[in-house]
């Protein structure tokens, strides 16, 4: 049996609610399928900031290679300015670790109750470039508290991040239903954008099953709200990709459920997996937060460990709790977060058949693409 080295991460506020949650889940699911699961807690976040004035040890990254994947809570509190604690801790852990693909699944999920009038079912995967664009550290300011203070921040795009980002886009879009759909906006963005726009339509001529359409974010964000369901893969700048991932979460209903991956997909370093919500800090400690973003990120990790037929198992649970209207308060259940975790692990328990995904959602759960 191959043991899997896994660095947790609980971080803040709510991460530390959550995170346990969720590794009660994967624990019961590495049991019953045979996998070995061995996790390594680091008490990293923004109270070892208080204490050591930084998010992690100087040798924090190097203690994180020697893992096979990185889980992650949630990094934020009020008494650390948001640039620390982001560019302390996760920035450079995607960086250092080369994960260039940043996955977000936006899938409507039985038992919570989408904002949108329409029942239609929405299965989006958005790909978000992870390393460099908008969010660079090119840049600085000047002039500081005088009145003509300035401040400038460059976005680089690489044809190397820009291709690297289009081929996964276009590779999952050819194994779903071929339908690509680029964020940009070249028509006020005069260099980068269009350079943007030049290499993913030279990269999706390379899958003949791929078709292209390449919209201004502006009018993406729009259509996302207007007609979530006719997107298949959408494909976004750092920044873009960011705005649009929330969104999409939003008018399905409860950006609490939303997972998320930062991929190094060729497997050289570790890959890292977190919710996309954050730390809450107004609800932290009160039992009321959802854990499902985490414990789908949980299922992301085992198919890209993989093990698919454990990720699709865990996801079958969390999904079934939900559909019975058992999920927490956020997306109108009743449950508290311990509650709801207690559900999903006899859930776990009462499936005996691993395969297809359950016939009631007639859906490939997404965590099935995560390190396609």
């Amino acid at each position: 049996m191959t043991t899997h080295k896994i660095a947790v991460i609980a971080g803040d506020g709510i991460g530390k609610e959550v995170v346990p949650a969720a590794i009660e889940c994967l624990e019961r699911i590495a049991e019953l399928h045979s996998l070995g699961l061995e996790f390594t807690y680091f008490d990293w976040g923004s109270d070892y900031y208080a204490g050591h004035g930084r998010m992690m040890p100087l040798d924090g990254l190097q203690q994180l290679a020697e893992h096979d994947a990185i889980f992650l809570g949630a990094v934020g509190s009020p008494a650390v300015p948001d640039a620390e604690s982001l560019w302390g801790l996760l920035i450079p852990i995607r960086r250092e670790f080369q994960q260039y693909i940043n996955l977000r699944p936006v899938k409507t999920l039985d038992g919570v109750k989408s904002p949108l009038a329409s029942k239609e079912p929405i299965d989006i995967l958005i790909v978000r470039e992870n390393n460099e664009g908008e969010y660079s550290e090119v840049g600085g300011r000047t002039y500081r508290g005088l009145p003509h203070e300035t401040a400038v921040q460059e976005t680089i795009f690489t044809r190397l991040g820009v291709s690297r980002a289009a081929h996964y886009a276009a590779s999952l879009a050819s194994s779903r239903k071929g339908r690509l759909t680029s964020a940009t906006k070249s028509n006020g963005i005069v260099h980068t954008m269009p350079f943007w726009d030049e290499v993913v339509e030279e990269t999706t001529r390379l899958y003949p099953g791929v078709t292209l359409t390449s919209e201004l974010v502006d009018a993406l964000a729009a259509h996302l709200v207007l007609k979530p369901w006719t997107f298949d893969v959408i494909v976004a700048s750092n920044l873009l990709g960011d705005i649009l991932s929330d969104l999409g979460s939003a008018v399905t209903g409860s950006i609490g459920v939303a997972p998320s991956a930062n991929l190094n997909p060729e497997g050289d370093f570790p890959s890292l997996f977190e919710p996309v919500h954050g730390s809450a800090p107004d609800i932290a400690g009160k039992g009321l937060a959802n854990p499902v973003g985490q414990m789908w990120s949980g299922a992301m990790m085992l198919q890209h460990l993989g093990h698919p037929e454990a990720a699709e198992h865990l996801q079958l649970a969390f999904e079934s709790v939900l559909r019975e209207g058992g999920g927490t308060r956020d997306v109108g259940g009743p449950s508290s977060t311990s509650e709801f975790t207690a559900a999903v692990l006899a859930a776990i328990d009462d499936i005996d058949t691993i395969g297809a995904m359950d016939a009631t959602t007639g859906n490939t759960p997404p965590a099935a693409t995560a390190s396609s």
